[in-house]
C-alpha cells in the first residue's frame, strides 16, 4: 500500500503497487472426490463433499466453497510463493486471485475478466475477513500501481520503481489495528474523519503525481501521509526507529508506514545505503505488469 491506509476503507481513495514477489498456483484434477493442498505452511485433505476448517488455508477452502458445487472431480492445489506469509505483502489476496483464477479457468476453460476476478477474490476476503477493503486484491490483479475506491473504481498506472521495505519484526493483524483505531476515536469522530480526509487528499495527490511521472511530488505525499499515521498512534518504537534511521539515508525517500500500521513494513523509493540494525530489508521493485498469468498443461503430454 503506497498511499489511502485506513481511509480506503470508508471510501476514500488509496493507491496500491504490486511488487516483483510471485505466488505460483498449480491446480490439477484428481479422480477421486477429494481437496488436497500443499505449500510451505503445510499440507490439508478433505472430502470435497465435507471441508474441515484449518486457518491455514481458509482463503484457498473459502475459494474452493464458492465454486463446489461445480466442481465434478477432486482438485489438488499446490502453492510455492517467492515470500513468506509473515510479511504484510498481499499474500492472502494474492493466493486468493490465484486460486480463483486456477479454478475459473479449470471450471470454464477462460480466463476470467480483471473484474470478475477482482469480485471473485473480494468476496472470498470479505468471508474470511468479515471485512476489506479489496486494495491488496486490486493490486494482485491489475500490477503497477492503482488508483483505487471501494466502490470500485480503478485507475491503473503502468508504473515501474524500486521500493524497499523494512519489516519491523512483527506484524498486528489488520482487523485488530481498524478495531484500536474506532476505538481511539470513538469520542472524538470529527477528528478521526479530519484524518481520514487528510490521507484521502495525499491519496488524491499521490495518483496525479504518477500520472504526470512527477516522482517530488510523490515523495512529499507519502511523507506527508506519514505524518498524518504517526498522528493517529500507528507508529510504534521500532517503526520509529526504521522510519528515523530511512529518513537520515539520502538514497531513499517518501518513507512511511505501508499497511495499517502498529507493525509490519516500513517503505520507501530507491535503495539503502546500509542496512538498519538487525531489521529484515526487503528489496523489491514495482512490477508494471499484469500480475496474474495462467498457462493450462496440456492433458495429453504427461
Amino acid at each position: 500500500m503506497l498511499l489511502g491506509e485506513h481511509a480506503v476503507l470508508h471510501g476514500f481513495r488509496s493507491v496500491v503497487c504490486a511488487i516483483n514477489r510471485r505466488m505460483q498456483i498449480t491446480l490439477t484434477p484428481l479422480p477421486e472426490a477429494v481437496i488436497e493442498i500443499e505449500s510451505a505452511l503445510g499440507s490439508y485433505s478433505a472430502p470435497l463433499h465435507e471441508l474441515s476448517e484449518d486457518d491455514q488455508f481458509r482463503f484457498v477452502l473459502a475459494a474452493v466453497e464458492s465454486v463446489r458445487a461445480a466442481i465434478k472431480t477432486g482438485i489438488r492445489i499446490a502453492i510455492q510463493a517467492e515470500f513468506d506469509a509473515h510479511l504484510g505483502f498481499g499474500s492472502s489476496s494474492a493466493v486468493t486471485v490465484g486460486v480463483h483464477a486456477a479454478l475459473v479457468c479449470h471450471l470454464t476453460g477462460h480466463f476470467p475478466e480483471e473484474r470478475e476476478l477482482f469480485q471473485l477474490a473480494l468476496n472470498t476476503v470479505h468471508r474470511v475477513q468479515g471485512c476489506g477493503s479489496g486494495a491488496d486484491v486490486a493490486a494482485a490483479v491489475y500490477g503497477g500501481a492503482v488508483g483505487y475506491t471501494t466502490d470500485p473504481s480503478f485507475v491503473p498506472v503502468a508504473w515501474a520503481h524500486p521500493i524497499t521495505a523494512v519489516y519491523c519484526g512483527y506484524k498486528k493483524p489488520t482487523p485488530e489495528v481498524i478495531e484500536w483505531v474506532e476505538t481511539r476515536f470513538k469520542n472524538d469522530q470529527k477528528q478521526l474523519q479530519r484524518f481520514y480526509e487528510q490521507i484521502h487528499l495525499c491519496a488524491e495527490k499521490g495518483l496525479r503525481a504518477l500520472l504526470k511521472k512527477d516522482e517530488e511530488t510523490l515523495v512529499q505525499t507519502l511523507s506527508a501521509q506519514q505524518r498524518v499515521m504517526n498522528k493517529m498512534g500507528l507508529s510504534s518504537p521500532e517503526i520509529n526507529e526504521i522510519v528515523c534511521a530511512m529518513e537520515a539515508d539520502p538514497k531513499v525517500q517518501g518513507i512511511k508506514i505501508s499497511g495499517s500500521g502498529q507493525g509490519d513494513c516500513v517503505i520507501g523509493l530507491g535503495r539503502l545505503s546500509a542496512p538498519i540494525g538487525s531489521y529484515e530489508i526487503h528489496e523489491l521493485d514495482v512490477d508494471p505488469m499484469g500480475c496474474v498469468q495462467v498457462e493450462i498443461a496440456d492433458p495429453t503430454a504427461g
